[in-house]
């Protein structure tokens, strides 16, 4: 097990062994416990002292399907806590068959200069300047590199948004069809990136020196286990290949808690236009493609290709959150407008969630109107060319709201809440609240829960307690590299249970539930820590005061979990 440290300042590299504190860990956990350990916690973020985290999974890079997930951490500008953001495409397969653990960049550039770090089929590193990719957009930075180093390579990398060191610039990563698609956009660390003076990372995909596996003949069948059950549960087999994460409109407005026009309804006007069925169909009559597969070894391709009415090419992949926060919170109901505020924001390196809830802030503020797509078009460029109103927007929802004084901003910790309300979905306003990383969906999601009966989404009672299991569970699960919505697979007994052995059997040691719910208990308790060091109190595990006064059409509910109840999510 080895890692790469790349110290900025000086431009040295060196290649470690993984540490001993640090062994059995990875993806977020790994990220995680560095961060905890190296970097101080009430340092500037976008300072020399941060430090940017890339980690594979613990299972990327092995033969089993879906574990492409890639986790970047650093502390948040944004959110001023701990922060893992994690991205699909190739990055983190390719990082796991060069046998690298994780690649921790360090220090800051002297000003005026930027770099790319290049990594071949051998693991060696080296850093080259960047001067000529300077205030590139993603797709034109990306084709330059792929043809330059060459296409058996994948690419992570910044665009304006991070140059600028704007707190919702994403880090894109580039997909099977090399496209830089793929974000890890949330809490700002594209920000970071840009802060290090690091345009782009080039990770050669011709690695073939994986990390050992203990067990590989028992690892065999039980991946083998795992992808038969992918393939035989109904989300997983039918609905995500044929409709994708757009899948979730009809159901979360079917509950009353699809936060549109800046959260004031919960079922947006006209939902049936952007729903995963319009959006099916329309690709297929214009010769786009849906089951496209966008990450390597994914067996679920829940992503599409959009392409606009001559059949070009726009965006791949349209995606739930993104359908919702350039769509419904900004009341557009065009999938054209929504696919290409989707790429825009690809291509300069934006967060789609935090920008679109930005942008639904200054609409319901009265800056422009809701549903003007071409206002909307306007502000995310005016991003990429640095104007006020561009960096208010590249900010995210606070700096919005600050600037013209409005009461109304959806966010936790300075993130954004993402395309379920609180009031309509209380555990996942549990999850907002008390999330170790700002508003965050993919920390500990309740809508199957809701779907399934198992909860209601109005009341108080249970919340918090499922929001806990499920936070500890996301917290694991971020650690192996699995997709998270390949993880819904896990919910049958074999699919865990092949889990648990293929952990086991990496590992070279017992991996059962109890275990793999320490590994997301020891994640979450060191991010806490961190925050609580960083200053944080439990008063920032709040939502604002509007989702407890204002009613949500059309249930008119508030949300209603008390302050002592959100105090006990972490006693575990």
């Amino acid at each position: 097990m080895k890692w790469i440290r790349v110290n900025m300042a000086n431009q040295s590299i060196q290649v470690e062994t993984v540490p001993e504190a640090y062994t059995g860990l990875g993806g977020r956990g790994l990220s995680a416990a560095v961060i905890h350990a190296e970097v101080p916690p009430t340092c500037d973020a976008l300072g020399p002292e941060n430090k940017l985290v890339i980690a594979p999974g613990l299972l990327s890079g092995t033969p089993l399907v879906n574990t492409s997930r890639i986790s970047i951490g650093a502390k948040s500008p944004l959110t001023g806590t701990i922060k893992e953001s994690n991205s699909g495409g190739k990055i983190a397969a390719s990082l796991g068959k060069l046998g690298i653990t994780a690649i921790v960049i360090e220090g800051r550039a002297p000003a005026g200069h930027i770099y790319l770090l290049s990594v071949d089929a051998n693991g060696d590193a080296r850093l080259e300047a960047a001067d000529p990719y300077k205030g590139m957009r993603t797709y034109a930075l990306t084709a330059r590199l792929l043809e330059s180093y060459g296409s058996k390579n994948t690419i992570a990398c910044i665009g304006p948004a991070g140059e600028y060191q704007l707190k919702s610039a994403s880090i894109q990563t580039t997909d099977v069809d090399d496209r830089p698609c793929r974000a890890a956009g949330r809490g700002g660390l594209g920000a970071v990136m840009g802060s290090k003076g690091l345009k782009a990372i080039v990770v050669s995909t011709e690695g073939s020196n994986p990390d050992v596996i203990s067990d590989p003949e028992s690892f065999k069948e039980s991946a083998k286990t795992f992808a038969q059950e992918l393939r035989k549960n109904p989300f997983t087999g039918k609905v995500l290949p044929n409709f994708g994460t757009a899948s979730t409109v009809s159901a979360v407005n079917s509950l009353g808690a699809f936060p549109c026009y800046n959260a004031t309804r919960g079922v947006f006007d006209g939902w049936e236009k952007i729903s995963g069925e319009a959006l099916a169909k329309l690709i297929k009559t214009r010769g786009g493609k849906t089951q496209h597969m966008g990450c390597a070894q994914c067996i679920v391709h829940c992503s599409n290709e959009f392409v606009d009415e001559q059949g070009k090419y726009v965006t791949s992949s349209l995606e739930y959150e993104t359908i919702w926060s350039m769509g419904g919170m900004l009341g557009i109901d065009d999938l054209d407008t929504i696919a290409r505020l989707d790429f825009l924001c690809d291509d300069i390196g934006l967060d789609t969630i935090n920008t679109g809830v930005a942008m639904a802030v200054a609409m319901d503020a009265g800056y422009k109107s809701f549903g003007d797509g071409r206002a909307a078009v306007d502000m995310v460029e005016e991003v990429a060319r640095g104007t006020e109103m561009g960096r208010l927007i590249g900010n995210g929802p606070d700096a919005v709201g600050k600037h013209f004084n409005h009461h109304r901003v959806p966010t936790v910790k300075g993130q954004s809440i993402a395309a379920y309300d609180p009031r309509g979905m209380q555990g996942n306003g549990v999850t907002y609240a008390t999330s170790t990383m700002g508003a965050d969906h993919t920390a500990g999601n309740m809508l199957g829960h809701y779907l399934s009966g198992a909860l209601k989404p109005l009341a108080a009672e249970g919340q918090v307690d499922a929001s806990r299991k499920v936070q500890i569970g996301m917290a694991a699960m971020d650690c192996t590299g699995m997709c998270i919505l390949a993880g819904v697979g896990m919910a049958t007994k074999e699919a865990s249970g092949a889990m648990f052995a293929m952990l086991s059997a990496k590992l070279g040691q017992a991996i059962g539930p109890k275990e793999y719910a320490q590994m997301g208990m020891r994640t979450l308790k060191l991010e806490r820590d961190f925050n609580q060091k960083a200053g944080l109190t439990n008063k920032d595990d709040r939502l604002p005061r509007f989702f407890c006064e204002e009613p949500l059409p059309p249930h008119n509910q508030v949300f209603v979990v008390s302050d002592e109840a959100l105090d006990q999510l972490y006693n575990f």
